[in-house]
C-alpha cells in the first residue's frame, strides 16, 4: 500500500516561515487528491489544504489563505505545503492524507480513510 508521511514540523517564531513535506513511499501518488489538515490542541482536526492531482487545482481554508501554498513534486513523490506569516493559532499537528476535494465545502479536503503520521508545527510569540 501506498502510504503518506508527513514531515518537516518544527518550533518557529511569530511571522516566520515552515514548509511541511509530505512523501508518498511505494508508487507513485494514485488519488483525486492530496489533502493537508491539521489539529490543535483541544480542537478537532481541519482541512487547511487541497490539491486535486487530476487538474492541479489548489483550494485553502480561509484562516490560511494567502499564507499557505500546496505545491506538488512528481519527480520526488513529494507534496508540499508552504507555510508563511505563521501565527500561534497556526499551532498544530499537520497531517497530509490521499482524498479528494470536496466540491461542496469550497474545494477543501474530504476526511480520508487512513491517517498517518502528523508533525508538529509550534508557532511561538
Amino acid at each position: 500500500d501506498v502510504q503518506l508521511q508527513a514531515s518537516g514540523g518544527g518550533l518557529v517564531q511569530v511571522g516566520g516561515s515552515l514548509r511541511l513535506s509530505c512523501v508518498a513511499s511505494g508508487s507513485a501518488f494514485d488519488a483525486f487528491g492530496i489533502g493537508w489538515f491539521r489539529q490543535a490542541p483541544g480542537k478537532e482536526r481541519e482541512g487547511v489544504s487541497c490539491l486535486n492531482i487530476d487538474d492541479g487545482n489548489t483550494y485553502y481554508a480561509d484562516p490560511v489563505k494567502g499564507r499557505f501554498t500546496i505545491s506538488i513534486d512528481n519527480a520526488k513523490n513529494t507534496v508540499y505545503l508552504q507555510m508563511g506569516s505563521l501565527n500561534p493559532e497556526d499551532t498544530a499537528v499537520y497531517y497530509c492524507a490521499y482524498t479528494s476535494c470536496d466540491p461542496q465545502n469550497y474545494g477543501l479536503p474530504n476526511d480520508p480513510n487512513y491517517w498517518g503520521q502528523g508533525t508538529l508545527v509550534t508557532v511561538s510569540s
